[in-house]
């Protein structure tokens, strides 16, 4: 048994800091078999008794915290109101146990003496079983405990803290002989939080740690009852016939386990719509096997013109259902009903070893971003699903996970939206502090993958598994997760690490982690397109570039609109920029913004106020991350892949996002949705040609490109017009600009896509410089290239004013609400940087809700004024030119108003 030894000292300082008492609150069982609500907390420091009496239903816990799982051990405090919203401000930096130094990395660094999250704290939980499992074998899943627990049932040690150790690990026990029907069961929990040399979860620099660490059950619990025999992680592993995809090759797979001490015999049968299979099976007492069902001995899993499951801009992700059912005994035992996607991913090195994706036989630029869980890895369903919806309405085609293997439900929504999921190890602790691990370690790691690579092979959304982040492991441990991915039939490709670093057992990774993360310019991503940068530079970072695969980059901060910071920093912490600003930057080398503050005062001019550097920083972020996109579109297949460091944030963030932490969409969302829209026209900073992208898998023809080039003034320097062809998935330089006279410092390029019929189908704005921009390659880090001469932008504050007409109506569409905003710009000079809000406008008394079948009216009380978030707005942060009309409309829960009238801000660079 593995022992935590802990001083008596500091098991006295750590059981000091005192935490509001609250009464007791007991629950009824659940109906259901997850055990989800009903819990109880507290710190060992408040317990005296030990796990064979508070797993008793005679124990009454006297002062313990009600609590809902899955939860952290600080999460559930939180909602119990014991801290405060640790989202705001500095709220974190005050809670017990937050001694680490600000943007250090907590995973490495040992808790405070004091801290009340060094002792273990209890979990407990009374349920009753159904009579139905009655005579059945009951298990007890644990979906995932973070770091070590003693479990206790009905009295009796189930696990210690040997055998239950792994954040990444799942669990399940036969408690079948401890477990009652009919009466009370309590079930006991005691968990310990991670140390710096544990295999656990953790944040890097993306955000502060919380102090507990994340301790608790931060997974599902859950009583799952069976026959004899248990069927588990139903899996289809396909191969297709490409580049025809007229037939596909099916494996059927499953872990069945048997739950008594006999030997069992039965039948293993499977459906796949009208196409049956079965085998017989035998297990010995306790066994566990994989059962499988491959085409070569089953010839009707050989499946003749099969419905395929493609990325959502590939086709259409369709779905076929698998059903296995084990008979045992003369009876059903156990039967499961899961989804699965028809299709084969490969990958390959291309001539310049960078690894290219494929998916049915056809090639895919990987464009997504890196995904964060909430700080307090508190789960949200209807959150997530709204995340979903920005990453498609963005463009993108992949979420990487960087050891943050979420949950079931994240991957059923990918399989069903047809996004790709780049899913492995994390970096910069114990996972790759390899020269460190203990024998112990070796066997955490292994099994983890184990249970991630079940729980995740059957999914079609999974892309690639990473065996290593920021470095890859060394030989044997390499060697071990190989072995453990081709036992158990992971059907994708996997990468030794997310950088180039080879390694002597897979070879060359066919992918790069050079940066940036921090500020660059626009043209940075052109420029080092090639990579035609020195090598020696390349391995410090300067060679982030559009081409290769980058698994994790971006142009730096990105400081959200001001209603974001008004909402973390409050007013007094407004402005101007101060600690509490840098708290909510990054960590190590990103513990503020200062260098993307310096480049937005040069180039747009020095910032006077919070919304004036909210706005500059719309714009900024804007250019920035199309030009990333833009290059990786534009240099396909040169390019083979980008991953925008980050997609989301834990919480409220200056750093890394396409959106912020409360849904509300920026600059960097719209730039990125303009570079990926499916016909795009694009300018090349480096080249100064005008190119087209289709990133659509089917050709385009007779389309007609305007690109005309105006002063600040909005006198038209310039104008072009080409006819073209865009074949499907395609990068086509159509026309070079020419050295255009009498440029004002700042002027603007715009280009114009239209389709045969006259309909507009891409368009892009560009506000350029004729001031250039000047990178010190030789001075690059890991995570930036430095800048000398910036562009200048300071003329944008000539704009004059524009008053703009605006109009809008709106209209119920099933349970979304949508507006359509007409605005028009009547004045003789350009509408710069237009943003729509749609806000809570004069409250009404109902609002029917459609739900179901049924129609709930709700009072509503929302606060007026408020921005109506999450919201799919068609286009936003857009320029007009004078005289020009546009129709937007913007797409959201009607239920978000509350009972109130929608009303249309309208703001902008320039605009009354």
């Amino acid at each position: 048994m593995l022992k935590r030894k802990l001083p008596l000292l500091f098991l006295i300082l750590a059981c000091f800091p005192a935490l509001a008492q609250r009464p007791a609150q007991h629950a009824q069982a659940a109906a259901s078999l997850n055990l989800g609500e009903g819990w109880e907390l507290q710190s060992s420091c408040k317990v005296e008794q030990k796990g064979e009496t508070i797993s008793t239903a005679a124990f009454q816990p006297e002062g313990w915290y009600p609590a809902s799982v899955p939860t952290t051990v600080l999460a559930a405090l939180v909602k119990d109101k014991v801290y405060p919203d640790p989202d705001f401000g500095m709220n974190l930096r005050s809670f017990p146990g937050v001694t680490y130094p600000i943007g250090a990395n907590f995973s490495n660094i040992a808790m405070a003496q004091d801290s009340p999250f060094m002792v273990p704290w209890w979990y407990r939980k009374r349920f009753e079983l159904p009579a139905s499992d009655h005579g059945k074998v009951i298990w007890l899943d644990f979906g995932g405990i973070n770091y070590r627990a003693n479990i206790w049932l009905n009295g009796k040690q189930i696990a210690n803290i040997g055998e239950a150790a792994g954040a990444w690990r799942t669990y399940e026990f036969n408690i079948t002989d401890i477990v009652t029907v009919g009466k009370a069961n309590v079930l006991a929990v005691e968990v310990f939080s991670p140390l710096p040399d544990d295999l656990a979860t953790n944040f890097v620099d993306w955000n502060p740690a919380p102090p507990d660490k994340n301790m608790g059950l931060w997974r599902a619990v859950e009583i799952v009852a069976s026959g004899p025999v248990a069927l588990r992680y139903p899996a289809v592993i396909s191969k297709v016939d490409s580049p025809a995809n007229d037939e596909a090759h099916l494996t059927v797979t499953a872990l069945l386990k048997n739950g008594t001490d006999q030997t069992v015999k039965g039948t293993l049968k499977g459906a796949l719509g009208d196409i049956q299979f079965s085998q017989e099976i035998a297990l010995a007492p306790g066994e566990a096997k994989d059962v499988s069902f491959t085409p070569e001995q089953f010839p009707q899993l050989n499946v003749s013109h099969p419905r395929l499951w493609w990325p959502a801009q590939m086709g259409k992700p369709e779905l076929y259902r698998l059903n296995l059912e084990v008979d045992a005994e003369g009876a059903v035992s156990d039967r499961s009903e899961t989804q699965f996607g028809i299709r084969e991913i490969t990958s390959e090195l291309d001539a310049n070893t960078h690894r290219l994706f494929s998916i049915n036989g056809k090639k895919i630029l990987i464009r997504g971003g890196g995904w964060a869980p909430d700080m307090l890895l508190r789960e949200n369903s209807r959150r997530m699903q709204e995340e979903f919806r920005y990453v498609e309405d963005m463009g993108l085609n992949t979420i990487r996970l960087e050891g943050t293997l979420e949950r079931k439900e994240f991957f059923n929504t990918a399989d069903r939206e047809g996004i790709l999921v780049m899913a492995g190890w994390v970096c910069c602790s114990h996972w790759e502090h390899w020269p460190n691990w203990k024998p112990a370690d070796f066997k955490i790691a292994e099994q983890s993958l184990r249970d991630q690579i079940y729980r995740l092979r059957g999914h079609p959304s999974l892309l690639v598994w990473l065996n290593g982040s920021d470095n890859p492991p060394p030989p044997d441990v390499e060697q071990t997760y190989l072995n453990v991915e081709k036992e158990l039939m992971w059907p994708n490709p996997t990468i030794s690490s997310a950088t180039a670093k080879p390694t002597s057992v897979t070879g060359n990774s066919g992918v790069k982690m050079t940066g940036p993360y921090g500020y660059v310019p626009p043209d940075y991503w052109e420029e080092d397109a090639m990579g035609s940068h020195p090598q020696d530079t390349c391995n410090l970072g300067g060679c982030g570039g559009g081409y290769g695969f980058n698994t994790e980059t971006s142009m730096g901060p990105a400081v959200p609109p001001v209603e974001s910071l008004e909402t973390m920093l409050g007013k007094e912490h407004l402005w101007p920029i101060d600690d509490w600003w840098n708290f909510h930057a990054g960590g190590g080398a990103f513990k503020d913004i200062h260098v993307f503050a310096d480049a937005l005062n040069a180039r747009y001019g020095q910032a006077q106020s919070a919304p004036d550097f909210a706005m500059k920083s719309q714009a900024m972020t804007y250019e920035g991350v199309r030009a990333m996109y833009e290059a990786y579109s534009r240099n396909k297949y040169t390019s083979t892949g980008v991953i925008q460091w980050m997609l989301n944030n834990a919480w409220p963030s200056l750093i890394w996002h396409l959106y912020d932490f409360y849904l509300r969409p920026g600059g960097g969302y719209f730039g990125a949705k303009k570079a990926m829209e499916a016909l795009h026209p694009l300018y090349g900073y480096d080249d100064h040609a005008i190119w087209v992208v289709s990133s659509q898998y089917e050709d385009a023809k007779e389309l007609k490109l305007t690109a005309k080039v105006y002063n600040l003034d909005m006198t038209e320097k310039f104008s072009k017009e080409a006819e073209l062809d865009a074949p499907a998935d395609s990068s086509s330089r159509i026309f070079v600009l020419p050295e255009i006279a009498d440029l004002s410092s700042t002027y603007f390029l715009a280009l114009r896509l239209n389709d045969a019929s006259g309909k507009l189908v891409g368009s892009n704005f560009y506000w350029l410089s004729t001031k250039p921009e000047t990178l010190d390659w030789a001075k690059s880090t890991w995570y930036m290239t430095p800048v000398t001469a910036y562009a200048d932008f300071t003329a944008l504050s000539q704009l004059p004013k524009v008053k703009l007409k605006v109009s809008s109506r709106t209209e119920r569409q099933g349970d979304d609400g949508v507006t359509q905003v007409t605005v028009e710009n009547p004045g003789a000079s350009l509408a710069f940087l237009v943003r729509l809000k749609v806000d809570r406008g004069a409250d009404e008394s109902m609002l029917p809700l459609a739900s179901g079948n049924q129609t709930t009216y709700l009072w509503m009380t929302g606060k007026k004024g408020e921005e109506i978030l999450p919201v799919i707005w068609q286009d936003n942060y857009f320029s007009l030119l004078p005289g020009e009309k546009r129709v937007i409309t913007a797409t959201y829960s009607a239920a978000a108003l509350r009972g109130a009238k929608p009303v249309v801000e309208v703001s902008g660079w320039n605009v009354e």
